[in-house]
């Protein structure tokens, strides 16, 4: 299915074309349980909706004679040309990401304000069944629309795009994982998905969408659209497309919910696998462009120049009028609240992970059952917002209000709903909202009571509820949102019933109780008390809120992982952990490097490079020297498979055995073998060698990686495993600790670490210890 994956390596001794072993003695001397084992671990994932074949990441530094030649032969202008690209960049992706926030709160915003104003002019009629066929038609049209795109022109798009986006940053590419098609149906999808009425946010989204925004710019554009810039080829590699797509990331965020500090601390806690501390100064800048973009943009819109959209700042979830003043009651009661947030949280995870699994083999039947799926969760939702709140009282309306009550238009919290005047339904009031508007009413401290507790717990249950099934239909769909949702309700709600002996308003309550879910789901702490705190402009919450993030994470962790990292693991991505597994202490590097290896001479017959490249779909091949050049065998290097194509392509063949390598250096530049966008590398099906040049020999020394990584097969594995994720490599060689043995033992990739594949071989090691 795949001709780019990783399935590497096995062997000691040099295997011949045909895959027998030129040196059995080699072989026989190998820790191994057998000598041609092979790595079984799956290369195909889920990239959203979609089963996509994936493949490792190359964030090594190649030093090869060509691309030595090339930082040699640099001039200053053009390092300076470097820096002030990398610069630009950071900038263009933080106002293209601002621009597209702006743009999708705007189509939010209006559709859905739209759709609420002529429910409500059918409610004031008391045409109460057209009522409810005008909201529920709006919103399965918009429904299927989205799904339409997701199911049909981008898969990938599908779900939050977060754990996709910390695969990739962790070293696992996909080809639709950051296509343009992918980042055109996720800006739209979103708004459309939003506007919908689903129990979703366009936070997750947006991450994603910043994380594309940034790999179409790093890229050099699209050839497939006929967008392509030549002069961005500085960035043709993985290593400058992760700095970018981590700034990418970051912009999200701070895009989403305004909160330009905390974008770069998710970037830092969540998403980015490697930092170091001039990408935290480019990121940090990004955030800051994002902020200043969309401050200018709402600025414009307070003119009434933006339709129903006009209202609030950069602080989206404004309660800085209240000052938090506790007494030991309320620490017990934020205990609570965080262990409560902890034990939901988990559930929650363990109900995601469940329903996400049910919904992939749904999904796989086909495009029209993931539309089918949508249609019907839409009309479920519909029927949510719009029939529960027939079942509760009308409440009479606070007296000395400085806001209309009831509100008869889309926004404000005392919805008209069905009451007599005077009166509002506080259900129909979160239900028959926008999601950002149903927040902020649960955040508001002006009236203690405009909730009842019975709401309270019904929204709860209904968010709950929704936003588990709603995750994992084909829309692109956040997590964020229903998770604040139902954090704020019941933290509200606890709130209410402490409200006679609490000095802690119930509005500080509902984001204590914000805080504690989205610890309990998601196990991030530092940046989602910034986050939090840049949503709401209350500093003096801070105490209170990293106390309860704590416990919460602390609590959740002791049933399972966080909602991500189960995402992940679920998809089937081969995502390597910032830890080894304590198994591997007992395991070398030579225990588990699987086969066949194939190694080429420093000089090779082109015939041999042909028929290895076409019988196995390997990314990265040993070069070994070998007499006339040398006394005894040697490891020369490593050769990318992607280069050997060019190579081959450029036909520099010699009829005898020789090396080229000036001649290679004088003919090739290091950019002809930068790597190319998205699906367009090379590949063996644009070769056309003809049987008399499969007879001659092609030089490998100019473009072998000589500096390779290297671990000595008694290694732990443990050690070789940390040491693989932190360096960001592809590929590891082993070598013999022994002398008079061939140079090279195998090589480990990331699937080699994989646990189905060490417990494969190993049934038996203990898990735990």
């Amino acid at each position: 299915m795949d001709h780019n994956v990783d399935i590497e390596y096995e062997g000691g001794g040099k295997m011949s074309r045909n895959g027998s072993a030129s040196d059995e003695r080699g072989m026989n001397r190998q820790p191994l349980l057998s000598k041609n084992r092979v790595n079984t671990s799956s290369q195909i994932a889920i990239v959203g909706s979609n089963i996509c074949p994936i493949e490792s990441l190359d964030y090594e530094i190649l030093e090869n004679d060509l691309f030595k030649q090339d930082w040699r032969s640099r001039k200053k202008v053009e390092i300076f040309q470097y820096v002030v690209l990398k610069w630009t960049l950071a900038l263009l992706i933080g106002v293209l990401t601002g621009l597209v926030a702006f743009f999708n709160n705007l189509g939010v915003e209006n559709i859905a304000g739209f759709k609420f104003l002529l429910t409500s002019k059918f409610m004031l009629q008391h045409r109460y069944y057209e009522a409810f066929a005008v909201f529920a038609g709006i919103n399965l049209f918009l429904a299927l629309l989205a799904g339409l795109l997701c199911a049909y022109i981008a898969p990938a798009a599908a779900g939050s795009g977060i754990p996709e986006v910390k695969a990739y940053l962790n070293g696992i590419d996909s080809h639709s994982i950051l296509a343009p098609s992918t980042l055109f149906v996720k800006i739209f999808g979103s708004i459309l998905g939003v506007a919908a009425g689903f129990v979703v946010g366009k936070e997750g989204p947006m991450v994603h969408t910043g994380a594309c925004i940034a790999n179409l710019l790093g890229q050099g554009g699209s050839r497939k659209y006929h967008l392509t810039w030549k002069w961005l080829r500085y960035f043709k590699n993985d290593r400058d497309r992760r700095d970018l797509i981590t700034c990418g990331s970051a912009a999200g965020v701070a895009a989403a919910f305004r909160a330009p500090v905390g974008g770069v601390l998710f970037a830092l806690e969540e998403a980015a696998s490697w930092w170091r501390s001039a990408l935290l100064w480019r990121t940090f800048f990004t955030t800051a462009v994002v902020a200043v973009v969309l401050r200018s943009l709402i600025g414009f819109c307070r003119s009434g120049k933006c339709g129903l959209f006009g209202e609030g700042g950069l602080i989206m979830f404004d309660i800085n009028g209240t000052i938090p003043d506790y007494n030991m009651v309320d620490l017990v009661a934020v205990i609570l609240i965080g262990v409560i947030g902890g034990i939901l949280g988990s559930l929650y995870n363990y109900f995601v992970d469940k329903v996400v699994r049910t919904y992939s083999y749904i999904n796989g039947k086909g495009p029209m059952i993931r539309v089918f799926l949508v249609g019907l969760i839409s009309l479920l939702t519909s029927c949510c917002a719009y029939g529960l709140p027939w079942f509760t009282n009308c409440v009479p309306c606070p007296v000395g209000l400085s806001v209309e009550c009831p509100t008869v238009g889309r926004s404000g919290s005392y919805k008209f709903f069905q009451c007599q005047p005077g009166h509002y339904n506080d259900l129909a009031s979160l239900l028959l909202n926008t999601n950002d508007d149903a927040i902020r009413s649960l955040f508001g401290s002006t009236n203690a009571n405009e909730f009842r507790i019975s709401t309270l717990a019904i929204f709860f249950l209904a968010m709950y509820i929704l936003g588990i099934i709603t995750y994992g239909i084909a829309i692109p769909s956040g997590l964020f949102i229903p998770v604040i949702l139902a954090g704020s309700s019941y933290g509200r709600l606890v709130g209410t019933l402490l409200v006679s002996i609490s000095n802690l308003d119930v509005g500080l309550f509902a984001l204590l109780g914000a805080a504690s879910f989205l610890g309990g789901t998601m196990r991030m702490t530092v940046s989602l008390c910034v986050i939090l705190l840049e949503l709401t402009n209350n500093l003096l919450m801070l105490p209170l809120m990293m106390l309860v993030l704590l416990i919460s994470k602390s609590v959740a962790d002791n049933f399972n992982k966080g909602v991500y990292d189960q995402i992940v693991r679920m998809k089937g991505l081969p995502f390597l952990e910032a830890h080894a597994e304590p198994y591997m202490r007992h395991l070398v590097a030579g225990d588990v490097v699987s086969g066949p290896l194939i190694t080429f001479s420093g000089v090779e017959k082109v015939s041999n490079i042909v028929h290895s490249l076409r019988m196995t779909s390997h990314n990265g091949f040993p070069v070994i020297d070998e007499p006339p050049f040398l006394e005894a065998p040697e490891l020369c290097g490593v050769v990318l498979r992607s280069h050997l194509i060019v190579l081959l392509k450029g036909k520099m063949f010699t009829k005898q055995r020789r090396l080229t390598g000036t001649e290679a250096l004088q003919r090739y530049h290091a950019f002809d073998f930068a790597k190319a966008g998205l699906g367009k590398g090379p590949k063996m099906e644009d070769l056309d060698v003809t049987p008399e040049e499969m007879e001659m020999y092609v030089d490998l020394h100019p473009i072998t990686n000589t500096s390779p990584y290297t671990v000595v097969e008694t290694m732990s594995l443990a050690k070789a495993a940390v040491a693989f994720r932190e360096l960001g490599l592809r590929h590891l060689c082993v070598v013999p600790k022994t002398p008079g043995r061939p140079p090279v033992v195998g090589i480990l990739t990331r699937h080699d670490f994989m646990p189905q594949h060490i417990l494969g071989l190993y049934p038996g090691i203990d898990k735990r210890h």
